[in-house]
């Protein structure tokens, strides 16, 4: 008997906006766990299952340079396709790409679930020799109360027959791609594949999910994802100092925190001369080792020239990451005579918070003057002094 094509689905279409309450605006599925963007993690747990033969993205309109930036690379791994407005129609949109190839097999995962392992892939799709479909689910272990109305409980259900449902749930291809076709012409909205299987009366059957097979939700489960992956590895602070100093020249804006200032004129320098980014970034790298900013991106490299200084600060933040750490707080003080600088600093925040992944409630940032004195008295030119706290791996 030939061996079975299994295909993935892997669903991140959405524009996992719910987790970022701290201000950023980075999807949750491109945020960076333990230094590795969440998607990544997502796909390589499929990548590094020997019998999956293709692998299909599901991603949103919106994210086509996100995804390319991945870099991901496997003769497996088939071009994103685009979902749609909900997640039943963004797997429709991926097994109708599938169906020409006719896989055996599909398997369906959240994008956001990095978490995946061999054991319980190897798990669901055992399960379909003899079922419709497979569904990894964990006992729930909370006593569950139902109320019609949010504030009054009517009564306590049995949890015993409660499970909560997690991905990749399994399925043989022309079943599930047959209830889903039927599926789209009903008014009903299903939350999982496995539910829409159930509707078309196919029979599936539960494997056993794993309590580390998260779905990153919320803010916090960042925190828990890369506890996962880094373990209880004891952690240390680590302190770096930034100072970076640039002069005038004729212009009708200044570069700085990301923002752009109008100003009689603009600040001299080989990329856009936005001083409190090049002294935040070498702040950065200096909590960590790597070096200063002229290190990374030398003044003599002329794809440097105008650069915004935001990407300078993403490869900082992206060196934390890979030495699995993370930013505890970051401060910046500009000193300038003019422009004035406090109405821009909730902007200045806002940028360093999504160019970092990081609450902006960790970001402060000061202005001052030099009160007439000295060069910047003389209003020649700016001085951005920045600090870093970050949190490394003690043995790193």
């Amino acid at each position: 008997m030939r061996a079975k094509s299994i295909a993935v689905i892997i669903v991140a279409a959405g524009r996992g906006e719910r987790v970022n309450i701290d201000g950023t605006t980075e999807p949750k599925q491109y945020r960076l766990l333990a230094g590795t963007p969440v998607l990544s993690r997502t796909i390589r747990s499929f990548l590094d299952y020997p019998h999956i033969t293709h692998i299909l993205p599901v991603i949103h309109a919106d994210h086509s340079e996100r995804y390319a930036a991945l870099g991901l690379n496997d003769s497996r791994l088939l071009p994103p396709v685009v979902g749609g407005a909900a997640r039943q129609a963004s797997v429709l949109a991926g097994l109708k790409a599938l169906a020409p190839l006719r896989p055996d097999l599909v398997l369906i995962q959240d994008g956001a679930r990095p978490f995946a392992t061999p054991d319980l892939i190897g798990d669901v799709i055992a399960v379909l020799e003899t079922h419709d479909g497979a569904l990894p689910a964990l006992s729930v272990t909370d006593t569950i109360k139902r109320s019609l109305d949010g504030q009054v409980v009517v009564n306590t259900e049995d949890r015993s027959q409660l499970f909560a449902a997690q991905t990749p749930q399994g399925f043989r291809f022309g079943q599930i791609f047959s209830a889903h076709m039927r599926a789209a012409t009903n008014p009903r909205q299903f939350t999982d594949d496995a539910e829409i299987a159930e509707w078309a009366g196919l029979r599936v059957a539960m494997v056993m999910g794993g309590r580390d097979n998260i779905k990153i939700t919320h803010p916090e489960d960042f925190e828990r994802g890369d506890r996962i992956i880094l373990g209880d590895e004891p952690m240390e602070t680590r302190v770096g100092t930034g100072y970076d100093v640039h002069p005038f020249e004729p212009g009708d804006a200044v570069w700085l925190g990301g923002v752009r200032i109008p100003h009689t004129a603009k600040l001299q320098g080989h990329s856009d001369a936005d001083v409190a980014l090049h002294a935040l970034t070498d702040a950065i790298l200096g909590a960590i080792g790597e070096g200063d900013i002229g290190t990374h991106f030398p003044p003599s490299d002329m794809q440097w020239k105008g650069a915004a200084s935001t990407v300078f600060l993403k490869h900082a933040g992206f060196l934390v990451g890979k030495a699995g750490g993370r930013i505890v707080n970051l401060d910046v003080t500009i000193i300038a005579e003019r422009p004035r600088i406090a109405e821009h600093v909730p902007a200045m925040r806002a940028v360093i918070g999504a160019a970092l992944e990081i609450e902006t409630s960790r970001i402060a940032i000061k202005a001052t003057t030099s009160e007439r004195l000295g060069f910047v008295g003389r209003e020649e030119g700016i001085v951005a002094m920045a600090s870093a706290s970050i949190e490394l791996p003690r043995y790193s």
